[in-house]
């Protein structure tokens, strides 16, 4: 079905979107299939690539690493296929209309996933924003400029409490609430008037939601309400499984599995409503301008949907490739006494084996979060999920380049090697004070400052209580040692949970130090003074 939004949005000057179509995007569509027929056949008989060396970052300061920690955004994403790379850097050579190309590349992208319509979009968190706003505004261009204020529209979106994330701030910055239910009838019970929309997350890679896709689409279906279905880390498969299930409405990254732009993402599923979206979204003045996603990235996406699903073989040569790799770091670092492994499949977290990697704590003498600074601060850097205080640490293969594993089984081998003896714990020093008690705290941040209080009860070195934020509350603990405190505060808000960790010194009534979870954040407090 063809959407009226798609001519109404893009009539401009008195032109149609026909007319434009019939010079402008048949060229486009005309570039992407050369292109991409040109890629793809270029790509089969290619001998393997130079790659450049990373004067990009090194010139400015930045240490490239070796990236252990597969598709997390914090360290780039995954691997950029070179078939991308080669496509991006075409498409910066010529100038499209947008639209224009957002039609071809959706046309293109809906007919190898087997679904109605697609659009691409500047990450996974952006096709959810756009969807929400699609949802609720639909493409209506009064409402579409009334968001985020929700007077007059449906603001509501219903999601399973065990789909909640820190993710879906991407649905609540459009202006919505979320309403959190735990089971069918409370899900029957909370669709109203102004339910516009539920959101679940993907379960293909874990059964641990206790109120999934297949239950909540049978009920959405009869109430009317769209399904989305957030499912950012999942493979690509034809014909979808979520659709299947009943969801109107599919999210992906682009950046991570199907190992395109970093920057891009998918949104698929029903016409009208991946049109809808598209049309609050850039470049068309509306709710989610500020998500753009550039003609480089489109194209970029455009080329691993093609090459996923024409070329690559995932579930086998890539899955046996990563499991020699784990093969040989296992052999390597488990020639040291009280290092193991243990492989885990597949999990909402990435679609790809993972393997465990720990020791034993009675002969290596140091922890996860030192063995992770160790790996990152040699060189070459390597990045790594090693952090805290345990003694294990998962591996994610997706990043890495063919000759990387080697490099980071020898030194992990090097470091387990010649690791010092466990050293024992020094019993804590006795408090300097008592600190029990309300104390009133003033932060200075990087910017801004803020007044409020800690509630705070000590057993022995013990440290527990309530942090009276500026607008939130939550329990706390750490521990003092002698004149040094240490101590997080949990405050829980919708889907996160963000909080404070406070260091610092004791000196009588008076307590100051830093706030390591805020940049450049300090802090002093002063027991208080009751009337």
């Amino acid at each position: 079905m063809k959407n009226s939004v798609t001519k109404t949005i893009t009539k401009r000057n008195g032109i149609s979107r026909r007319d434009i179509f019939r010079s402008g995007a048949a060229s486009t569509a005309a570039l992407l299939s050369a292109a991409g027929a040109t890629r793809l056949s270029a790509a089969a008989a290619a001998e393997p690539r130079t790659e450049p060396p990373p004067d990009v970052y090194t010139h400015i300061g930045v240490r490239p690493v070796i990236n252990c920690t597969a598709t997390v955004t914090s360290n780039g994403g995954s691997r950029t296929l070179p078939e991308v790379i080669e496509a991006i850097e075409h498409a910066s050579h010529y100038h499209v209309n947008l639209d224009d190309l957002m039609e071809a590349a959706g046309r293109r992208i809906s007919e190898l996933l087997q679904v109605e319509w697609a659009m691409v979009s500047s990450g996974a968190a952006a096709a959810l924003t756009n969807a929400t706003a699609g949802c609720i505004a639909g493409s209506d261009p009064e409402r579409m400029q009334q968001l985020p204020k929700m007077d007059g529209l449906k603001n509501e979106v219903i999601t399973p409490k065990s789909s909640r994330t820190g993710y879906d701030y991407a649905v609540r910055m459009v202006g919505v609430k979320m309403i959190e239910v735990d089971s069918a009838e409370e899900l029957r019970a909370a669709i109203n008037q102004r339910t516009g929309m539920i959101i679940v997350l993907g379960d293909r890679f874990g059964s641990d939601l206790r109120l999934p896709l297949k239950e909540v689409a049978p009920i959405a279906k009869k109430a009317g309400v769209p399904v989305l279905v957030d499912a950012a880390a999942d493979y690509l498969i034809a014909p979808n499984p979520y659709i299947a299930e009943g969801a109107d409405l599919v999210a992906y990254s682009g950046g991570k599995i199907s190992r395109g732009p970093q920057g891009g993402g998918l949104l698929v599923g029903r016409e009208d409503l991946v049109r809808a979206a598209f049309a609050n979204s850039a470049p068309h003045h509306a709710f989610g301008r500020p998500l753009k996603v550039s003609k480089e990235e489109i194209v970029g996406v455009t080329t691993a949907v093609e090459v996923f699903m024409t070329k690559r073989d995932l579930l086998g040569a890539e899955y046996r490739e990563w499991e020699s790799w784990y093969d040989h770091i296992d052999s390597v670092i488990t020639k040291v006494d009280g290092v193991s492994t243990l492989r885990v499949g597949p999990s909402r977290g990435g679609p790809f084996p993972v393997l465990t990697i720990e020791w034993d704590p009675a002969k290596i003498g140091f922890t996860a979060g030192e063995l992770g600074k160790m790996l990152l601060d040699g060189e070459p850097s390597i990045a790594t999920h090693a952090s805290g205080n345990g003694h294990s640490f998962r591996f994610r293969p997706v990043a890495l380049k063919p000759h990387e594993y080697q490099i980071v089984a020898e030194r992990m081998h090097s470091l387990f090697r010649n690791a010092p003896p466990p050293k024992p714990k020094p019993a804590p020093r006795p408090p300097a004070a008592d600190i029990s008690g309300r104390w009133d705290v003033e932060i200075q941040f990087l910017l801004g400052e803020a007044s409020q209080q800690l509630f705070l009860e000590t057993d022995g070195n013990l440290i527990s209580g309530t942090h009276k934020a500026t607008r939130l509350t939550g329990k706390l603990s750490g521990s003092i040692d002698g004149d040094r405190v240490r101590f997080r505060s949990t405050l829980p808000y919708e889907s996160s949970n963000p909080g404070y960790s406070f260091e610092g010194k004791v000196s009588g009534d008076t307590m100051s130090g830093v706030i390591t979870s805020s940049p450049s954040a300090t802090w002093t407090a002063k027991r208080h003074e009751y009337a």
